[in-house]
């Protein structure tokens, strides 16, 4: 069994270089996006994509006090503890890994979308050529290898730590400390536990809501009622209905033969 691992995103020391971002694309063999068009900031991307995994989200604002802030956090699947994506997939095409990386298997996949529906982040995205759903991967491979993802491998600012979950969890509690000792009072650690707690975790110098996060996050219970219910339920149904037929199918062979029998057409 694999070592259950974190990565962790320090957003006070991030400083916008996008690294992470090419590291990514070169990993995965991701092209460009053609049409990333320019809305008046330094952010490259509205939002995450199909081909477009990992994003540094760019953020100007003014606090209570006059000061501006320029924020910049890393946007990427959470892997969660308790993943929305794979419970919802009928075709069971995603995994919670070992390591604490949520996969999605191409080969499974179908593109139904019902993984982008109930991500509680809005991270998957259906890509419309290949109609598979897609994501950021923790570098899997990668682990599985002893290494570590891309993007943390290539972070210069030591923005971006990645080590066993527990490490992680302490660095981010020592983190968080330093800035209150630094004059930030609100700074906390975010791994919302609706969702049982993730596996990107962060910290933030200002409460979640500062940067978009929603702290409340969880799983959909809809979604425990399909995957131990409604799921099992179609499989029997689908069973069952494929019996009848071929149930069916033989009683009318039965009836064919004895209609034969009976009309001299069975003789030879």
């Amino acid at each position: 069994m694999a070592q259950e691992m974190a990565m962790l995103h320090d957003i006070a020391r991030c400083s916008a270089c996008r690294a992470c971002m090419v590291a990514c694309k070169q990993w995965h063999d991701l092209p460009a996006d053609m049409s990333t068009p320019f809305e008046g900031q330094y952010q490259s991307h509205a939002t995450l994509t199909p081909t477009t995994w990992n994003l540094i989200r760019m953020t100007e604002r003014t606090d209570a006090k006059g000061k501006f802030h320029w924020d910049f956090v890393k946007v990427q699947c959470m892997h969660c503890g308790d993943p929305a994506c794979a419970k919802g997939c009928p075709e069971e095409a995603i995994d919670k890994l070992d390591s604490g990386a949520v996969v999605i298997n191409a080969d499974k996949c179908v593109g139904c979308g019902y993984c982008v529906a109930n991500c509680p982040f809005d991270v998957p995205k259906i890509n419309k050529e290949t109609h598979k759903s897609t994501k950021c991967d923790l570098c899997f491979d990668r682990i599985e290898e002893g290494m570590t993802p891309s993007c943390a491998k290539t972070c210069t600012a030591d923005a971006l730590q990645f080590a066993p979950y527990e490490e992680i969890e302490e660095i981010a509690r020592q983190r968080v400390k330093e800035l209150q000792e630094d004059g930030y009072p609100d700074a906390n650690v975010f791994n919302p536990q609706g969702v049982g707690g993730v596996h990107m975790i962060y910290v933030l110098p200002e409460k979640p809501e500062v940067y978009g996060f929603k702290p409340q996050a969880k799983t959909p219970v809809s979604i425990d009622i399909w995957k131990d219910v409604v799921r099992p339920l179609g499989k029997v149904a689908g069973v069952g209905a494929l019996v009848g037929v071929l149930g069916l199918a033989a009683v009318k062979g039965m009836r064919g033969k004895k209609d034969d029998d009976e009309n001299g057409k069975g003789e030879k």
